[in-house]
Order: structure tokens, then C-alpha cells, then sequence
């Protein structure tokens, strides 16, 4: 027997006793019209529409796809959502248990039915990035030639676990993370729905932020929540869910902490404050409240970038690459292992040796053009590839620094009126020292004496 998404066995008890199956099950939506956040990928016409059969017919059929996104953004519910409303034949894998034995079986049984009664085959594979190039490579004739209609899940990034072939014969649509607004939609209609609480508790509006925060976007866990949470209230014979149960349910403390206010931007900026100032400890603190209260991953790593050119420059140059990475994991990775990262990220760049020469010199640079003080650009430095340039005096006498024994050419470089500025102090901090002593040396090869 080939397997499917959901059991004959398994429906036919959740039609009977639906209170038995978790809440998160219970309300899976029976529709894409159902379907809360990722709007952009159900517009009239869409692959995925197309895949239930909303305007499929033609000669162009519906293509495969590759669902990527974080945990709890609804790649199983869109299968689902599919497999109930399709009237193709539905198969489901999972990379995790299945190989390529179990994916040529399917294949097969896919061939008989459409060359025995006309029936097309969707395949819903989760977790496609565990497969091997291997295992993938089995896809790609049957994906190819429609043998199949492929609907791939994977929580991690397609360019990089996903073979190119299989990738340029389906469509990648990439799933967001659900806003403030989607969870709190999905809490109320789950609050009320006859197919969830059926209005069994209330939730007031502390409660409902701390949901949010819990729930980092993922519908999954949101639910979850508030399944274990209204059953808590209900034990004590409440019939709201105060605060001080949901920290109890779910074993974390209400963080004091608004996404759009003051406390955004205070816990933030201490975080920032505390790397300059090298107290690890207090920075650590500060991304655990941020991490904690839900806040954007991608919003930290780009305040971490900035700390890694405004208070650390080149006394450590491995600072901005360390921040960098961080911030291209994160949004490959998502929470909660992004804190991993950022924890990395926060140390490494609350320890290293501080200067901010780079900060100040563009500052005093800036300081300067919009004083006025610009000037022409040196004859000998202008363009000279194009013809009349020479009769023009441009790039003439202009010196090839490489063709000189130290690499460095005597002769101006900036406008007249700036010609003796210096913008960039150095600090002797970390290695920034060799940078001190390397604009020492140049200026001096350049005939500028320092003031």
C-alpha cells in the first residue's frame, strides 16, 4: 500500500471524535481560502491554485514546486490543503524515512494509474533537503516528464540542498514567516472556531502578546500554546487565560518588551552600548531579551554589521566578515538556532580590541563635501580612454605606482583645496596598530609631512 499524507484510518477517527486530535490538526484549513499569510503565492492562477485545479486545464499543466520556509509557515497545510481538494491521486513521502526504493515504487504506481484510468499522481516529498544527490536524481524523470506532479518541502535553503537539475525543473516558492497579525488571527478564529475551543476560554490582550512573542511566526507552535494553556485555565476553572498561566504552561516568563515601541529601540541600543563599552556578559543579556521577546533575527544581525564599522573597524578586520556571515546565516537558518549565531556574532564582537578611526574619518570627509570644500580632480588623475583626452591635459604625467620598486607614487592625489587634509586617526588598538603604522609610511612616500 502506497503512502498517504492522511490515512483513511486516521480521518475516518478525526470525523468521529475531532477533540481527540491536537488542536494545530483540528484547525488546518480545508481551503486555500483558509489559508492565513502567504498571500503572495495564492493569487488567481497560482501554482499552488493550479495544483488544486483551479484553472489547470489546457495544455499547460501545473508545474512542480519547492515549498521553502521556515517551520510553522504552512508547507505541510498547503500539501494538505492540496491532497483534500485535488482530484489527483495523492502520494506522500518523507526524506526521512523513505529512499530510493520508495520513490520508484511511487513512480511506478504513478505511470499504471495515468496509463490505466487517466489518474495524475501528486507527490508531496517534506524534508527534500535530507535526501542525497542520489535519491533527488531518482525525481528527475518523473518530475521531468510530468510522470508526476512534485510538491517538495525543505526548511532549508534550495540553492544550497537541492540538486540545480531538480531546481530548474520546478518552481521555488518561498514561504515567510507569519506576521503579528496572521497568529493573532489563527489564536481568534481557533478561540472560537466550532473545529477549536468553540469559545470555551477568552484570551485578554497581555496574553495574546505573549502568544505572539512565544510564537516567532510559527502557526505550529502558536497553537500548541494555546491548546495546552486554554487546557491549563480550564483545570482551574477559569475561563480566561490569564498571563500568569501561560508563563506557568509554557515555562517562559512574559519579556516586557514592544516591537514597535520604546522597548525596541532601548534594548537595542543597549546591546550596541554594551559592545562598544566590551562587556560581553550585559550584551549576551540583552540579545537573550531581544531573542526572547520574538524579535526580527534579520533586524539584530544588521545592528551587529553596523557595530562592526561604527565601533570596531580595522582594530579587528575579521569583525565585519564575522557579521556578515552571521546575518547571511540567519536568514538561511531562521529561529530558533539563529540564536546560535548571533550569539557567536555578539561575542566575538563585544571582545574585539574597539576603534571607531573608520567612523570618525568618513564623518570629517562627509564634514567636509558638504562644507564646499570639493575642488577639481587633479589633471594627471582624470580619464584618459577617450580620444581628445591628451589635448585636454587628462592623465598626463599621471605615475603607474606599480611600475615603481615600493609600490607608491609621489604626486597629489586629492583636490587642490584638500590636497593636506588627513581624515583617518588611527588607534594603536588591536590590529589597527599596523594600520597606524602603514599611514605613517604612505604619507610619508606621498611627501605629506604629518601636522
Amino acid at each position: 500500500m502506497e503512502p498517504d499524507l492522511f490515512t483513511a484510518a486516521a480521518e475516518e477517527r478525526q470525523e468521529k471524535d475531532p477533540a481527540g486530535s491536537p488542536l494545530a490538526v483540528r484547525m488546518r484549513p480545508r481551503t486555500l481560502d483558509e489559508v492565513v499569510g502567504q498571500q503572495h503565492l495564492l493569487k488567481p492562477g497560482s501554482p499552488l491554485r493550479r495544483l488544486v485545479g483551479e484553472g489547470a486545464g489546457g495544455p499547460a499543466g501545473p508545474s512542480s514546486v519547492i515549498l521553502w520556509g521556515p517551520p510553522g509557515t504552512g508547507k505541510t497545510t498547503l500539501a494538505y490543503v492540496v491532497s483534500k481538494a485535488t482530484n489527483k491521486r495523492f502520494v506522500e513521502l518523507s526524506a526521512i524515512t523513505a529512499g530510493v526504493k520508495e520513490v520508484r515504487a511511487v513512480i511506478d504506481g504513478a505511470r499504471r494509474a495515468t496509463g490505466g484510468y487517466g489518474k495524475e499522481t501528486v507527490l508531496f516529498l517534506d524534508e527534500i533537503h535530507r535526501f542525497s544527490k542520489a535519491q533527488q536524481d531518482s525525481l528527475l524523470p518523473a518530475v521531468e516528464n510530468r510522470w508526476v506532479t512534485l510538491i517538495a518541502a525543505t526548511t532549508e535553503n534550495p540553492y544550497f540542498s537541492v540538486i540545480s537539475p531538480l531546481l530548474s525543473r520546478s518552481l521555488l516558492l518561498t514561504l515567510e514567516p507569519l506576521t503579528d497579525d496572521d497568529v493573532r488571527g489563527l489564536l481568534r478564529r481557533a478561540l472560537s472556531d466550532e473545529r477549536g475551543l468553540k469559545d470555551a476560554v477568552t484570551l485578554p490582550g497581555d496574553t495574546e502578546d505573549h502568544f505572539l512573542r512565544i510564537a516567532g511566526g510559527d502557526a505550529r507552535r502558536a497553537l500548541t500554546a494555546l491548546e495546552a494553556a486554554a487546557g491549563a485555565a480550564l483545570d482551574k476553572g477559569e475561563t480566561e487565560i490569564s498571563l500568569t498561566t501561560l508563563e506557568e504552561t509554557v515555562d517562559r516568563a512574559a519579556v516586557t518588551y514592544d516591537r514597535d515601541g520604546d522597548q525596541h529601540y532601548d534594548v537595542a541600543s543597549a546591546l550596541i552600548k554594551s559592545i562598544r563599552g566590551s562587556d560581553v556578559d550585559a550584551a549576551l543579556h540583552y540579545l537573550a531579551r531581544m531573542i526572547e521577546a520574538g524579535e526580527d533575527p534579520r533586524f539584530i544581525a544588521r545592528r551587529l554589521m553596523i557595530s562592526a564599522s561604527e565601533d570596531i573597524g580595522l582594530a579587528d578586520p575579521n569583525a565585519l566578515p564575522i557579521a556578515v556571515a552571521a546575518a547571511q546565516a540567519v536568514a538561511m537558518i531562521g529561529f530558533p538556532e539563529a540564536a546560535l549565531t548571533l550569539s557567536h556574532a555578539t561575542i566575538a564582537l563585544a571582545l574585539a580590541p574597539k576603534s571607531n578611526a573608520a567612523t570618525t574619518a568618513i564623518g570629517a570627509a562627509l564634514d567636509d563635501v558638504r562644507k564646499g570644500l570639493a575642488g577639481a580632480v587633479p589633471p594627471h588623475l582624470r580619464d584618459g580612454h577617450y580620444k581628445g583626452a591628451a589635448k585636454l591635459g587628462h592623465a598626463q604625467g599621471y605615475v603607474y605606482p606599480h611600475d615603481l620598486a615600493e609600490g607608491i607614487a609621489e604626486q597629489q592625489y586629492a583636490p587642490d583645496a584638500l590636497k593636506d587634509r588627513e581624515y583617518y586617526t588611527p588607534t594603536r588598538h588591536g590590529a589597527e596598530a599596523w594600520f597606524a603604522d602603514a599611514v605613517e609610511w604612505t604619507r610619508t612616500r606621498l611627501g605629506r609631512k604629518r601636522s
